[in-house]
């Protein structure tokens, strides 16, 4: 295993935190993601589904969790289904977890067969006087689902079978319980964080004029696992000169010229937990005097911002006043003037043409972790704080991003050691 084995206590609170949100009276199921099929008989690695990791701490596919807290069983309230290991796969696909071994890894007791699950999950539907069926879909705001899950094939052959069951969404339960990070979980997100800081600092001493920005994907991939990390969380923006400009620039196929800044949104993933990275620059290790004006003024907002990420506060009210911050930077950078303030539109304000993202999201098991945007910003909950400045004209753009455990008191920067200031940053280059 790469990392350090979860407490199974971990999955086990999790479990029974979800049911004490399930009505009387029900069946939640969970399915693992699927694998993906490439082209020929090629497959993209495996990614476990969240929610399933969340509960039980299985990474292997074709498994199922069934959580039935009424059944009179005790011991088969909680069922894990895994697929039964063999020696053809043993010789073509390596281990396959047994049941002693999936037991001490999620605490789950009951563990069964796949090829059980059909007669179990029937007998629980009829003999448990489950009325409740929750079942899992992935309602994410920024999702585009293209492709039929295996969650939704399930669904459709569950209702088929069971059409006079009452059929629960358990994705706002999950999306409720996930928001808030527990100890353990935020010491993984530190350990990613740290990784990601182990990259950085590479980096900081990589860079000089010539070097390519696939260059740099290189050296940051080489850091992050020899520590433990299976890689980058996301795909890598690696972004320089004018494309720095662009939000989700992934070709990092240019060479980086003396002069130039270039954005590095890049992050390290630990035990399937993320961290959310972002840095801007200079390629020859010095900026410019504009281009530090800028920079600063990024910086200003992001520290700014970090004061207002407080509980209870709605996200987009804090947005809404993290502009009106970017609008006096703006302002003093002379990239939009009073006029053009007093005749914006307000659905459309002038801050848009230099600043045309929103300033956070949650951040956990997925980048752009699950939750409530609407809601109020909750203690425990995880933040990314990323403010950026983007100057087509001018031919370059800085973001810079940290992440924030949310406190009762005060926020935490899981980021705090990661170099940020300009001149630590052009110190560290130049040393």
């Amino acid at each position: 295993m790469r990392y350090t084995p979860i407490d199974k206590q971990l999955f086990i609170n999790n479990r029974k935190r979800l049911v004490n949100e399930l009505k009387p009276g029900s069946i939640a199921v969970f399915n693992s993601n699927d694998t993906m099929p490439t082209n020929a008989d090629g497959t993209m690695s495996f990614r476990q589904n969240n929610d399933l990791f969340y509960l039980t701490g299985i990474e292997q596919e074709e498994s199922i969790l069934v959580i039935c807290p009424g059944f009179r069983e005790e011991k088969k309230r909680e069922i894990l289904f895994l697929r039964q290991p063999n020696e053809h796969l043993e010789k073509w696909y390596g281990h396959k977890l047994t049941k002693e071994e999936a037991k001490a890894i999620s605490g789950v007791d009951a563990v069964m067969w796949l090829q059980d699950f059909d007669a179990m999950f029937h007998h629980l539907m009829v003999m448990s006087g489950a009325e409740f069926v929750y079942l899992n879909t992935n309602e994410h705001y920024r999702a585009e689902i293209t492709v039929q899950t295996r969650d939704a094939r399930f669904i459709d052959s569950c209702k088929a079978k069971y059409p006079l069951h009452t059929y629960q969404r358990v994705a706002p339960i999950m999306a409720k319980l996930r928001r808030i990070k527990q100890k353990p979980e935020i010491d993984l997100i530190q350990k990613a964080c740290d990784i990601t800081e182990k990259g950085f600092r590479r980096v900081l001493k990589f860079l000089k004029p010539g070097v390519n920005e696939y260059e740099i994907e290189a050296e940051y991939i080489h850091e992050f696992l020899r520590h433990g990390s299976k890689g980058f969380a996301y795909t890598p923006i690696i972004a320089s000169g004018v494309n720095n400009v662009v939000l989700h620039y992934i070709e990092n196929n240019q060479a980086c010229k003396a002069g130039e800044l270039v954005l590095l949104d890049v992050a390290a993933e630990y035990a399937n937990y993320n961290s959310d990275l972002t840095r801007t620059i200079p390629v020859s290790g010095r900026f410019t005097p504009r281009q530090k004006e800028v920079y600063n003024a990024v910086l200003h907002v992001q520290r700014e911002a970090m004061k207002l990420l407080r509980p209870n506060i709605v996200y987009f009210d804090y947005q809404k006043e993290i502009e009106k911050i970017m609008q006096a930077e703006l302002l003093k950078l002379k990239l939009i003037s009073d006029t053009d303030v007093k005749n914006q539109d307000p659905e459309n304000p002038a801050l848009r043409k230099y600043f045309y993202h929103g300033t956070s999201h949650m951040l956990g098991l997925d980048v752009h972790d699950i939750g409530n945007m609407h809601d109020t910003i909750q203690v425990g909950s995880v933040w990314t704080i990323e403010p950026g400045i983007y100057i087509k004209e001018e031919g370059f753009g800085v973001r810079l991003e940290n992440n924030v455990w949310v406190g009762e008191k005060e926020n935490i920067d899981l980021m705090k050691n990661i170099p940020i200031d300009a001149n630590e940053i052009e110190d560290i280059m130049n040393g």
